[in-house]
């Protein structure tokens, strides 16, 4: 008798054994494909290789003076510039609510940028009539780095500075992450693998800080939830690559 229930113990013990592998091994499968499936959310915007998803803002196709430099899209600022051109890039695809990633350089000397909610039309000239702006700066020797705190790279522009001063020196490439979420009302900018700032993208908070920025009477300035991301031209040398966003 006590052999008989040795035996169906074993035969639990060695099922029980099995049932926990096989889950074991299930679950570790489930991990593998949420992660397959989170990392195929993200699109490619720029891979180094074309212009493709891109166009001049206001224009047509993407020509000098942005080049394709070792897997980077490089801004050259024109000898001779006709008057009111400018070379702005935007994408051809609007976005709402999503995490938009990429590395950035800045020449000795440089002022660029990033815009998001970006909108074209004959009445808008510029990016930055409707889109906010991120700044990419050579903190050191560019002078608006001196107009205040709220100029400096990293920092959502004339509107919240950075809260730590972790950006890479210029000739250097740094990497930056934009989150933009109308669905839980937040903002944040990640540099160089460090938050420097949040912000709500709505509402009277978000009036409150505008009105105390130099945006406050533009007219149509984030006014939109849907729009293009946008990258400046500033009359000075900028590269960017790596450029990726995922919709939330």
């Amino acid at each position: 008798m006590r052999k008989s229930i040795l035996f169906v113990a074993l035969a639990i013990a060695f099922a029980c054994k099995d049932k926990s592998k096989e889950t074991k091994e299930e679950v570790e499968e489930k991990v593998t494909e949420m992660a397959e499936q989170k990392e195929s959310e993200w699109i490619t915007l720029f891979d180094g290789t074309g212009f493709d998803g891109w166009h001049m803002y206001n224009g047509g196709g993407v020509t000098e003076p942005w080049k394709l430099e070792d897997g980077a899209m490089v801004f050259y600022p024109p000898e001779e510039r006709p008057e009111g051109a400018n070379y702005n890039l935007v994408t051809d695809e609007e976005f709402t609510d999503f995490v938009l990633t990429m590395d950035w350089k800045i020449a000795e000397g440089g002022n660029s940028g990033f815009f998001w909610g970006v909108k074209e039309g004959e009445k808008y000239g510029q990016p930055y009539l409707t889109g906010p702006e991120i700044q990419v700066l050579d903190d050191e020797r560019h002078p608006d780095a001196q107009n205040g705190e709220d100029r400096l790279a990293g920092s959502l522009y004339d509107i919240i500075p950075p809260s730590e001063n972790v950006v890479k020196p210029a000739g250097e490439w740094n990497s930056v992450e934009l989150m933009i979420n109308h669905k839980t009302n937040q903002g944040h900018v990640v540099l160089n693998g460090t938050k420097i700032v949040e912000f709500p993208v709505q509402g009277p908070e978000w009036d409150e800080l505008v009105a105390n920025s130099k945006f406050a009477d533009w007219e149509d300035f984030a006014a939109f939830k849907t729009g293009k991301i946008g990258l400046q031209d500033h009359g000075d040398v900028v590269a960017y690559r790596n450029i990726k966003i995922k919709e939330l």
